[in-house]
């Protein structure tokens, strides 16, 4: 396994990967195969500006050189404060094991590594919705629940 950053030369990759985990959760079955062309301009374009910024990090692991899990990364600045240095948060998203992967360790490896990479950075803390089905998998990588953010939804 090798865990490294994603590059342009992953894009097709990585927008497969995201029809494939929106399909795998789609239990109402919203999504149907006439909307994969539209979805892969509009995700290409995402992922190349993604991967052109200072705003997104997107983690891979690889198994014979295909990617099979990653992990999405959002850097979100925060204004500055008196009396301290600001670091920014991550905004984790997106985060994907393909099916046959999953159970063996590989999601943990490619966290862990995610963990050393924001510590490295000092980012101050890393926010995530899991999944019902990811809580146990982030609370084994020692992750916490919070309290729930309030939201607004404009009408």
């Amino acid at each position: 396994m090798k865990i490294r950053l994603a590059e342009a030369k992953d894009i097709d990759q990585l927008v497969k990967m995201r029809w494939d985990f929106t399909i795998e959760h789609d239990v109402e079955k919203k999504v149907v195969q006439d909307q994969f062309k539209p979805f892969m301009k509009e995700c290409q374009t995402f992922l190349e500006n993604a991967l052109k910024s200072n705003q997104w990090v997107i983690w891979v692991a690889e198994a014979d050189g295909k990617i099979v899990s990653h992990i999405y990364i959002e850097l979100i600045q925060k204004v500055p404060r008196p009396g301290r240095i600001t670091y920014p948060f991550a905004y984790m998203t997106n985060v994907y094991t393909e099916k046959e992967y999953r159970n063996k360790g590989m999601g943990s490896k490619l966290l862990s590594t995610v963990n050393e990479w924001i510590k490295e950075n000092k980012y101050e803390f890393v926010i995530v919705w899991p999944s019902d089905d990811g809580i146990n998998f982030y609370k084994k990588n020692s992750y916490v629940h919070c309290t729930e953010p309030m939201e607004y939804f404009p009408t």
